[in-house]
This record gives C-alpha cells, sequence and structure tokens, in this order.
C-alpha cells in the first residue's frame, strides 16, 4: 500500500495522471501567450486595440482550457494566462477599446 502512494520520478507533480494532454497543453500555450501579448502591448496607449483583442481572445480561450483541463498544471497555468489576459483587456478596454480608432465614428 505504501508503494502506491509514491510519486513517480519520472513525472511531474503536478501532473497527476500521466496522460497527453495535447489539446488541453495547446490550449495552456495560447492562453500563456495571448495573456503575456496582452498585458505587454496594454502598457502602450497607443496598441489598445491589439492588447484589448489579444485579451479577450485570451479570455476565451483560458476559459475553455478550464472548462476541459484535466491537471492541476493545466489549471494553474491557465490561471496565470487568464489573469495577464485580463488585466491586458481592461487596460485595452480602458486606453480606447475593441474598434476605437477602427470604426468612423
Amino acid at each position: 500500500m505504501a508503494q502506491a502512494m509514491r510519486p513517480d520520478p519520472g513525472h511531474s507533480l503536478f501532473a497527476t495522471d500521466g496522460k497527453p494532454h495535447p489539446l488541453q497543453d495547446t490550449l495552456v500555450a495560447v492562453t500563456l501567450v495571448l495573456g503575456v501579448l496582452s498585458f505587454v502591448t496594454a502598457q502602450f496607449h497607443d496598441l489598445h486595440v491589439l492588447s484589448s483583442w489579444t485579451g479577450l481572445l485570451g479570455i476565451l480561450a483560458g476559459g475553455y482550457g478550464q472548462f476541459i483541463s484535466a491537471t492541476t498544471r493545466e489549471r494553474f497555468l491557465l490561471i496565470i494566462g487568464l489573469g495577464a489576459a485580463g488585466v491586458g483587456f481592461y487596460l485595452g478596454m480602458a486606453h480606447g477599446g475593441l474598434f476605437s480608432g477602427i470604426v468612423i465614428n
């Protein structure tokens, strides 16, 4: 019984099932990339359209990733990406929004 409780040294502590999850891992990577891009571009006032769109797409990808995630590692990284995407999205919206400058008023 004690042997069943020992973690396998070849697997990560957070990847609890030892199975591959290509869709979930792809969503984690997409969410992290979009979140970082949104957060970084939100620091520049003129890039608000890029920041708000990448933030919105990052929030949607991260939300779906949370819905289908299978391990703690995936959920942990998705929350980090979702946080960055959310901050970038809201700062982009505060600086001008999704369509400011594209749609003529």
